[in-house]
């Protein structure tokens, strides 16, 4: 790539959208303007390509401004893209355009801009299905990692992860008091996928009093129940009149099975529990009594506009993306390891996160030997039964570029 030429990127947001997108894009747009270089904004993610394949976008309508936004009266150029949460680009994840005729639309859509790079801003999943639809058209591709599940392999950290975590450890502070006031067992489900590390920052942040999470809880147990029961006894004997439990969404049932809505069915677990146990023992009889209520906080997690670290990953991490280019280092992913913006080869990466999507199990799981399960054990949280020997994902073989 001629350093001299002036450059045509791409960017898109790909999968759910989560806090901070606004902010990679703004950062993606004004340090390619000081080189002075255009920036196609692709709508709704790989559709957007099939609808300029169809006419439905002039290619010069996509380019992107210095400023995010223009606002009418008299504060012309006032910037605000990086404090506003979703995506103006749109974002949609469909899965794998495994149609060809789909496939080929979207091929040709890209060549019809003519592009020297595309920046790829999504989690695990979106990265992998571009990563084969640039290996068939020869694309140039830097992917930058979003995702409040913080699932993706081998960065620290991922656009969306630290608002999401405020955004929960609120609604555990906000719920204390409801639960408290009716000495109630608040249980709070929270969104995660496979992974737990939501759960588990937020859950020691906000105060909870059980943590469930997929690494150490698969699955719901008999022997689970029965220790989150003993440990609301406890609490209880300690003059503690309510409990709050956060489980999260990739935690599976008793029978091994994936359940829309695990709180729910971990209420109901507890209540029958409960119930048996007050045969036996009066000390659980109160527990029998006691209201136990569950809710899921849903989208409500990747809703709130971006926290200051969000916007200021977000920001790095576009930077970086345009540096990459700038340097002909194509084809990788950037990430946030050691207090700095770094990147790896694409194709090393997307081959642990296709082998894992394959296993059916998490790319980047919490570590059950880390310090922030470490950290949870020592407050007296209690975790349910380590009955996985998984651990995360750390890169030692790839070359990181500093």
């Amino acid at each position: 790539m001629n350093e001299n030429q002036k450059k045509k990127i791409g960017i898109l947001t790909s999968g759910g959208d989560c806090p901070g997108l606004n902010a990679v894009i703004r950062a993606v747009v004004k340090a390619s303007k000081l080189k002075g270089w255009d920036v196609y904004g692709i709508p709704y993610g790989t559709d957007g390509f099939m609808q300029i394949a169809e006419g439905k976008y002039h290619p010069q309508d996509l380019i992107l401004t210095h400023h995010g936004y223009n606002l009418p009266g008299v504060l012309k150029g006032l910037d605000v893209l990086q404090f506003l949460s979703g995506s103006v680009l749109g974002s949609l994840s469909k899965g794998h355009p495994e149609n060809p005729e789909i496939a080929a639309k979207i091929l040709q859509g890209y060549e019809m801009l003519g592009l020297n790079a595309l920046i790829v801003v999504g989690g695990d999943g979106s990265v992998d299905i571009i990563y084969d639809l640039a290996q068939k058209g020869n694309w140039n591709i830097i992917a930058v990692p979003k995702t409040i599940d913080n699932d993706v392999p081998y960065t620290e950290w991922s656009v969306g992860f630290t608002t999401a975590v405020d955004i929960v450890t609120q609604a555990l502070y906000d719920l204390t008091f409801t639960a408290a006031s009716h000495e109630r067992v608040m249980i709070v489900q929270v969104m995660g996928r496979d992974a737990g590390h939501l759960a588990l920052h937020a859950g020691i942040a906000g105060g909870a009093d059980a943590i469930f999470i997929p690494e150490l809880t698969p699955a719901l147990t008999p022997e689970i129940i029965d220790g989150c029961c003993h440990h609301l006894a406890e609490l209880r004997a300690q003059g503690r009149k309510f409990a709050l439990i956060v489980i999260s969404e990739g935690v599976k049932n008793e029978d091994n099975q994936k359940e829309k809505y695990i709180g729910d069915y971990l209420e109901k677990l507890i209540v029958d529990k409960t119930r048996s146990l007050c045969v036996t023992d009066p000390v659980f009889c109160y527990l029998n009594s006691m209201d136990v209520r569950a809710m899921s906080l849903g989208h409500l997690q990747r809703s709130r506009p971006p926290l200051a670290m969000d916007r200021l990953l977000a920001t790095a991490f576009g930077i970086k993306a345009v540096e990459l280019i700038e340097k002909g280092k194509l084809d990788r992913v950037v990430i946030w390891r050691g207090g700095q913006v770094r990147s790896l080869p694409l194709k090393p990466v997307i081959k642990i996160i296709k082998k894992c999507h394959q296993e059916n199990r998490c790319a980047y799981p919490v570590d059950p030997d880390g310090f922030i399960v470490k950290t949870a054990r020592s407050l007296g949280i209690y975790l349910g039964e380590n009955t996985t020997t998984e651990t995360a994902v750390v890169p030692q073989a790839v070359e990181v570029l500093v």
